[in-house]
């Protein structure tokens, strides 16, 4: 048997994925059909696969861990990112060691040097930078990335493999469905734009606007300017104090994009301050479809859903398959599209417009 035989080579032989032969080693035959055990049996004893592959991985000093870098788990959507990865990464014999960043360099680069003298060899980070200049010197020394909700940069002095939706794809989904509402006065709700996914929703809010004729009024687009960190973690906060200052604008926007689904439902605490209501005097769309929270939210949230289930499946098995070099060549950059899912937040706002008009015409 070669020793560079691995989970993956069982699934590719037995054509099933590398979690079903993760099952089967583990015992949970109950998930899948018999034929399916039969074949995937077969496989091993062809190979000659035996469980005992994680001992090789030990001898070489590459343990079966893999490392998990956020912005932080005070977020739900990255509480679900990590859920997801941990338990994709135990279900094929991993391990996860997870780090909140607070998508700052210097404590991203300390972790990974960390991971690596640890002997953890790859590493999923989600903080979508504007530049990994900072993983250049671990990249050249064999640590595998794999980048989350980013896309490969020209500027990139080293291209990792990536996995994310289509962002500006997202935003444009988001506002013409706001713009087939009725709306022309949409906001940009965010936090300082300074990741490669915000600024690729940003430019997906821009594009659709102008596809439809509406020339984009920087003075909808909020940003807190006036914030150093990314309001990852106050981001109930910044959209509310977002959604005061554009609702009070004299020409205030009908409706609200936000970069995420906890600025929408800040959004919501802001333009209730001022005495709207949504979607009545203003409507709300969000980005991620943090399910429970946007469907017991009231009104429920109309976002843009990211497959996070899926998505992180993917980003795992990526990385493992790198680990093991059954994934070899050059990088890979797996786009999803995001899906729309409307709810209750958004409405047309020809309703209050209309009752505005008959008031003046009556008087």
């Amino acid at each position: 048997m070669s020793e560079n035989v691995s989970v993956y080579d069982v699934a590719r032989l037995a054509k099933v994925s590398p979690s079903t032969v993760s099952n089967v080693l583990n015992g949970r035959l109950d998930r899948m059909r018999p034929e399916t055990t039969e074949r995937v049996m077969k496989a091993m004893e062809q190979l000659g696969y035996t469980p005992n592959q994680l001992a090789r991985q030990l001898k070489t000093g590459n343990v079966p861990m893999i490392g998990l870098i956020v912005p932080s788990v005070a977020n739900p959507f990255w509480g679900a990112v990590a859920r997801n990865v941990e338990e994709v990464a135990q279900s094929l014999g991993y391990q996860l060691l997870l780090c909140n960043a607070e998508r700052d360099p210097e404590r991203e680069q300390r972790y990974a040097e960390a991971m690596w003298s640890s002997g953890i060899r790859g590493v999923i980070f989600g903080s979508s930078p504007l530049s990994f200049d900072h993983l250049v010197p671990l990249a050249h020394r064999g640590l595998q990335v794999v980048a989350f909700d980013r896309q490969s940069q020209s500027a990139d002095q080293v291209v990792v493999d990536s996995i994310g939706v289509d962002n500006t794809l997202g935003a444009r989904l988001a506002v013409n469905h706001l713009l087939t509402e009725g709306h022309r006065r949409i906001g940009f709700l965010s936090g300082p734009i300074r990741t490669v996914s915000r600024l690729d929703r940003l430019a997906g809010y821009q594009a659709a606007l102008k596809n439809a004729g509406v020339e984009p009024d920087p003075a909808l687009i909020w940003e807190g300017a006036s914030v150093s960190a990314f309001g990852d973690i106050e981001g109930v906060e910044m959209g509310r104090a977002g959604a005061r200052t554009l609702l009070s604008r004299p020409e205030r926007p009908t409706a609200l994009f936000t970069v995420n689904d906890m600025y929408a439902l800040g959004a919501y605490a802001g333009a209730r301050d001022l005495g709207l209501h949504v979607p009545e005097d203003v409507s709300v769309i969000g980005f991620d479809d943090l399910v429970p929270l946007t469907e017991i939210s009231v009104p429920m949230l109309t976002t843009v859903r990211q497959p996070l289930p899926q998505m992180m499946c993917e980003a795992v098995e990526l990385l493992i398959g790198r680990l093991s070099k059954s994934r070899t060549g050059p990088p890979e950059h797996v786009v999803i599209e995001p899906e729309l899912i409307v709810r209750e937040s958004t409405a047309s706002p020809i309703s209050h417009i209309a009752v505005d008009t008959l008031t003046i015409n009556k008087e």
